[in-house]
């Protein structure tokens, strides 16, 4: 317990972090309790209450059809967030496996690189493009999409970490002491890699959200009748030049949420990297 407490004193010892962390229980909040707590119903459409500017009865306005969208934020954040979320989880899996298998086996590592390397040479958001439109627009296709977009980077990540975790001095101790070669990734290699893969999740959850924002405002996204944050920014450009409130608050839930992810894997590279500790 008290190595917790140190660990996140030491955390939120920079004042960003602390209001990054802040930022994103806002934001899961209204996800997980968002349902209880909002003030219209977020599908209910009011045609002649459209395009109201923000006021007590609506927040933050109304769209073009008279929903109100504080309410529908607060149901988006829900889909905007999963999506996110698992894109960042499943990406750390497989670039894990992968980066792992690379690293450590020399004979792998040629073939496996290349296939990442040629994943790589196309831009994020034309290969996402490309996928969704061949899986077909829905949230589930969409965090594949971006699953197979991201997961080369974090590939390249931990296979240069475990070219230099596997070369020392402990890690030739304990094959000359006979450990086999799964206990060796799992427990001597796999938990120093840990600082970089917690980083590159944040980072990547962030990636997500804009890239699902993007696919969305290109027409390829999850599908206009799913509230999340990109598909409210994606409908909100036909009225942003007379209802700029549209656009303005789904577009800096994303930023917001975006820039508390970076911050708090920046934060947390910042603990868990010795090279950096004690510097400003």
């Amino acid at each position: 317990m008290l190595e917790w407490r140190r660990t996140l004193s030491l955390l939120f010892a920079r004042r960003v972090v602390l209001l990054a962390v802040l930022l994103l229980g806002l934001m899961l909040f209204m996800a997980v309790a968002g349902q209880w707590l909002l003030p219209h119903e977020p599908m209910a459409m009011k045609v002649s209450m459209r395009l109201k500017a923000p006021s007590w009865t609506y927040w933050s306005g109304t769209d073009e059809l008279g929903r109100d969208i504080t309410s529908r934020i607060f149901y988006g954040a829900r889909y905007s967030l999963a999506i996110g979320a698992g894109t960042a989880f499943l990406s750390v899996v497989l670039g894990t496996l992968l980066g792992l298998l690379a690293g450590f086996f020399k004979h792998l590592d040629a073939v496996l690189m290349r296939c990442v390397d040629a994943m790589m040479a196309f831009p994020d958001i034309l290969l996402g493009i490309a996928l969704v439109s061949i899986l077909g627009a829905s949230p589930v296709n969409v965090v594949l999409a971006l699953t197979l977009v991201y997961t080369p980077r974090v590939a390249r990540v931990v296979r240069a970490c475990t070219l230099v975790i596997r070369e020392l001095p402990y890690v030739e101790a304990a094959r000359a002491v006979g450990v086999s070669t799964p206990r060796l990734l799992r427990v001597h290699i796999l938990p120093n890699l840990m600082s970089p893969i917690l980083v590159q999740l944040s980072f990547i959850f962030a990636y997500a959200l804009l890239a699902e924002a993007g696919l969305s405002f290109l027409g390829v996204g999850v599908g206009a009748e799913i509230p999340t944050w990109g598909t409210m920014v994606a409908a909100s450009t036909q009225h942003a030049d007379r209802a700029v409130w549209t656009l303005f608050y789904p577009g800096m839930a994303i930023v917001l949420t975006a820039l508390s992810l970076q911050l708090l894997g920046d934060g947390v590279r910042d603990l868990l990297d010795p090279r950096l500790k004690g510097t400003p």
